[in-house]
């Protein structure tokens, strides 16, 4: 099984010591002073907290900062990395109910982390619009599903790409009796 990068093991660490301490979101966002929306984002690997938003976290959930990156120094020793099909790690995600992310591989560039999952959604399944702060690339592996993106409906079929903004909010249905498969490539912004 691969261990889970550096962005999943923040949003990880980050939700478990807020569920630990018994506080909701919003009562995170409210000691920190921070919205629930970035903190929603950070719990569910769809922004990378800055080291200011990671410090006011941490203190608002009483540890130190080092709790929220201890042992995230590891090094990949070979030239490449290989994800073996069934490999890949199922991520928790509070805001895409009806959708199971699987972790395949991330990288950090310059401003930006690269990461890619495996997505797969429901049948019969409706999620609200969100946004993350990152470029989306989807490629539909299997099945039907529609993105609503700025009014518009845009139905993928297999074989189907999309590329936009996530910054845009953008809605996931799949209203078919059958899940759908994607893969899916996220270049995540940095934030300030």
């Amino acid at each position: 099984m691969m261990k889970p990068d550096k962005l999943s093991l923040i949003g990880m660490r980050i939700l478990q010591l807020r569920k630990e301490k018994g506080l909701s979101l919003r009562e995170l966002a409210r000691r920190s002073n921070l919205s629930a929306g970035l903190i929603s984002k950070i719990e569910n690997y769809r922004t990378i907290p800055s080291l200011p938003v990671l410090l006011t976290i941490a203190d608002s959930l009483e540890v130190d900062v080092a709790v929220l990156v201890k042992n995230m120094n590891g090094s990949h020793q070979l030239p490449y990395l290989l994800v073996r099909e069934g490999t890949g790690q199922i991520e928790p995600r509070t805001d895409s109910k009806g959708l199971i992310y699987k972790y395949l591989l991330s990288q950090n560039l310059t401003n930006f982390n690269l990461r890619v999952n495996e997505v797969i959604i429901n049948a019969y399944t409706h999620r609200k619009p969100i946004s993350t702060d990152a470029l989306e690339l989807i490629h539909v592996l299997e099945g039907q599903v529609t993105y609503g993106l700025k009014g518009e409906n845009v139905t993928l079929l297999k074989g189907d790409t999309l590329y936009f903004d996530g910054i845009v909010p953008h809605s996931v249905i799949n209203e078919t009796d059958l899940p759908a498969r994607l893969f899916k490539v996220y270049l995540i912004r940095s934030t300030e």
